[in-house]
């Protein structure tokens, strides 16, 4: 575990409720103080390593929320937040589409084969 410097990249996961989508956030660390670590997007952070268990094993505590932890940018968080950001897309694609008597179909035809297929 290590104390932040400037140029590490940063990220935070929020989620309104169990059946909502993981929001991620990415943010990089632009300056220091003696006790903060200041994110290009505003948020202070104690710069001061912390065990979380919430995404990563090791989080930093925002600045007047410990509650709430952001961790340094993985692999495996980026592909997580990609596939998270799919879905998110594909859910606001379909509620906001309006779809004709024939697409309706079209969907309804491939799910029928999907399930054909599975058996």
């Amino acid at each position: 575990m290590r104390n932040l410097e400037v140029g590490d990249k940063l990220y935070n996961v929020t989620q309104d409720g169990f059946t909502d989508f993981a929001r991620y956030s990415f943010s990089e660390v632009v300056a220091l103080t003696k006790t903060l670590a200041i994110l290009k997007n505003g948020i202070r952070l104690y710069n001061q390593p912390r065990v979380s268990y919430i995404m990563e094993d090791v989080g930093y505590s925002v600045s007047r929320k410990k509650g709430t932890h952001w961790h340094l940018v993985s692999l495996k968080a980026i592909r997580k937040a990609q596939i998270e950001n799919e879905k998110i897309a594909a859910n606001d694609w379909f509620e906001t589409k309006e779809f004709t008597i024939q697409e309706k179909q079209l969907i309804y035809n491939e799910f029928k084969k999907m399930e054909t297929n599975q058996r």
